[in-house]
């Protein structure tokens, strides 16, 4: 074949190559776009955090129920613990409850990872409760038990 006989000119390719490059392009934005969002809202990394978030939103859900098996189990990671019972669970978050009274409202505000790793080792998740007092519950990303109080507070959110 000579360049006099060349094959005709096929835009198909040109437009597939140019159509993946935008694609591509398009997708990494997306995907900067939506780790940095998460971050700046306060949900994590790509929101990671969010299904943590819903985990202790549920959690509050069943102590304003009265559900307290419910919420004993989301406390433990739906694992039985010996060495706390739902009887002093009820106790704690009840009569020796970390706000004034029963709980009666709430609002997961704000999450934060904590610990070392990529992701973490746990999650400190901020709760207003009772429209007054703010709680932060740490929840451990290896069995999503949960501890009051967190090791520390949020500063910023």
């Amino acid at each position: 074949m000579t360049l006099l006989n060349a094959p005709d000119y096929d835009p198909s390719r040109d437009n597939l190559v140019r159509n993946l490059s935008l694609g591509a392009a398009a997708t990494v934005f997306l995907l900067v776009v939506l780790a940095l969002a998460g971050y700046a809202l306060g949900h994590g990394w790509l929101f990671s955090n969010l299904g943590y978030e819903h985990r202790v939103d549920t959690f509050f859900t069943d102590l304003e129920r009265k559900d307290y098996a419910a919420a004993y189990n989301l406390y433990n990671g739906n694992q039985p613990n010996p060495d706390y019972s739902l009887a002093r669970f009820t106790d704690d978050w009840t009569t020796h409850s970390p706000v004034d009274g029963p709980i009666t409202a709430h609002h997961v505000d704000v999450s934060r990872t904590d610990g070392s790793g990529t992701f973490g080792t746990g999650i400190i998740v901020a709760v207003n409760v009772n429209h007054s007092k703010e709680i932060f519950m740490y929840i451990l990303r290896s069995d999503k038990s949960m501890t009051w109080p967190a090791p520390h507070e949020l500063t910023r959110y």
